[in-house]
């Protein structure tokens, strides 16, 4: 059925709770936990963010005018590229001079769509977008069909002094004299699967051999970054961190091992349109799976790293659905509506970010535009921001505050394959005087009244409460009806045991500034 449920009957719980404990916290919330992803991948790029500076749409130095500026509005962290897979065949060099005289080349997904890599987005081009949005790149660099100098002359030719090497004097003929100063390096991508085909053994070994030679150049800024498992896949993981832990020094440190979560793969029921409430909550389950996902994981690499030096980077986490249910039609790969539901687990997965700070250093949702739990569609003269969008623009003031541990009384949900799923998440953090709590109301057809408490301190002062719900959760954002879904907003004054009410399948981020 198309969802025949009641319209959201104002039917109520008993109440919720939420105590708020100011005495105890994990550490920062790392502003790179809301990191975004942008590979060659589909309608990404092209015509995504890039429409070139001839183009009628109205663009900034080639880039989508309007997709610039709203993602500036929401201070995104970091911003990783150029892959994903597409990284697996990339040569950095073809994307560098005149983009007339760059290359075209077979791109990595043309088994799947046909499409050729123009190369009219290289380096330079990407350094360009991430001024502009505020962002610091993420390098996801070819491990697999290079050698380890062809890495570590990117490096030099990004970041060195001006001047410095030939490749820096290269840089500024190409239009930028001063060094980028990219501190994110991911020596690899997925290298279980389209990456090589490696097993955990060969993979640290050949990031050990990529990064030793990285020592003749200014490390001490650089931020590495290992590949790491594919979902829960623990065994790779510990024979990963056992092969890089035997070794009895490392030229460079490494920053980070990544690892990557989808909820959808391999779920071909998980359409859009779900069917039933028994679809809504499968994925919501999935989505939640999160949290024992990370914490498996650093179980795991606790045998190996057991101060923790080493960040969990989840550089790429989101829902993926069928394709075909966008805009295009399917013209652009893995292009994918996104509704309510994509919100909840937007809002879920961020909240366990948050409660997850002190282990989890970097997070980036896949993808920016036209993919799979895009923040954009975009396409021609046409631009939408989807409901997921709202969800970053409510939680971006935990951004560098220091979070602060919940606890949360609601009703909860059994299934037979995964943890308890509570249907009321959360996450509160304070900065500068302000506290954040952002809370998802993740009951289907239940609205909540949610009280909410302090200890140690008090939930007193005055703020805003921004409630993101519709009365049909189906309901996605479109180019014909681009606010279908949107975040309404009231001033508040609030008490500490007061209560706010949240309607089912909704998101809210309430700030106060505290008494």
């Amino acid at each position: 059925m198309r969802h025949e449920r009641k319209k959201k009957k104002e039917c109520f719980q008993d109440m919720d709770q939420i105590v708020i404990d100011f005495t105890r916290s994990r550490g920062i919330v790392s502003p790179e936990l809301y990191g975004h992803f942008s590979e060659h991948i589909g309608g990404v790029f092209y015509d995504g963010l890039w429409v070139g500076e001839d183009s009628p749409v109205e663009n900034i130095h080639g880039f989508r005018k309007a997709l610039v500026d709203s993602f500036k509005k929401i201070a995104p962290p970091v911003l990783r590229w150029p892959g994903g897979c597409f990284a697996e065949t990339y040569d950095w060099r073809d994307g560098i001079g005149p983009r007339e005289s760059r290359p075209t080349r077979v791109n990595w997904w043309y088994y799947h769509d046909h499409r050729m890599e123009s190369n009219q987005v290289g380096t330079h081009e990407f350094m360009d977008l991430c001024r502009l949005v505020g962002a610091e790149p993420y390098i996801a660099a070819n491990m697999t069909a290079t050698t380890p100098l062809h890495i570590r002359n990117w490096i030099e030719y990004c970041n060195f002094p001006r001047n410095a090497t030939t490749l820096t004097r290269e840089r500024a003929a190409n239009g930028d004299a001063e060094p980028f100063g990219v501190r994110y390096w991911g020596i690899g991508n997925e290298n279980w699967g389209g990456g090589g085909q490696m097993s955990p053994e060969m993979c640290a070994r050949e990031y050990i051999r990529y990064t030793t030679i990285f020592r003749s150049l200014d490390t001490s800024s650089l931020r590495l970054i290992l590949c790491g498992a594919n979902g829960r896949d623990l065994d790779w993981t510990r024979r990963l961190m056992k092969e890089w832990a035997d070794r009895p020094w490392h030229e460079v440190p490494t920053w980070g091992v990544s690892f990557h979560y989808y909820t959808d793969w391999g779920h071909g029921h998980d359409e859009l349109a779900f069917k039933d409430e028994e679809q809504w909550y499968d994925e919501l389950f999935r989505a939640d799976r999160m949290r024992e996902v990370i914490d498996a994981h650093r179980l795991m690499m606790d045998e190996f790293d057991l101060q923790r030096k080493l960040k969990m980077v989840v550089d790429e986490w989101g829902n993926w659905h069928v394709e075909g249910t966008g805009p295009s039609k399917g013209c652009n790969l893995f292009e994918q509506q996104s509704n309510l539901r994509d919100a909840a687990v937007a809002a879920l997965t961020l909240n366990i970010f948050n409660n997850r700070c002190d282990v989890v250093g970097m997070a980036n949702l896949a993808q920016l535009v036209n993919n799979l739990h895009s923040l954009y569609l975009a396409g021609g003269g046409n631009f939408v921001e989807t409901p997921n969008y709202h969800v970053f623009a409510m939680y971006k003031g935990h951004q560098g505050g220091r979070q602060l541990e919940t606890n949360v009384s609601a009703r909860t949900l059994e299934h037979e394959r995964y943890d308890p799923l509570s249907t009321l998440s959360c996450s509160a953090s304070v900065k500068d005087g302000a506290l954040t709590v952002t809370l998802a109301n993740l009951d289907l057809t239940t609205a909540k009244d949610v009280r909410l408490a302090g200890l140690g301190g008090a939930v007193t002062g005055k703020g805003q409460l921004t409630i993101l719900s519709h009365a049909d959760p189906l309901t996605c954002n479109t180019f014909e009806q681009p606010d279908a879904v949107a975040p309404v907003t009231a001033d508040i004054d609030f008490a500490d045991g007061g209560s706010i009410r949240l309607p089912a399948a909704s998101v809210a981020a309430l700030t106060i500034k505290l008494a």
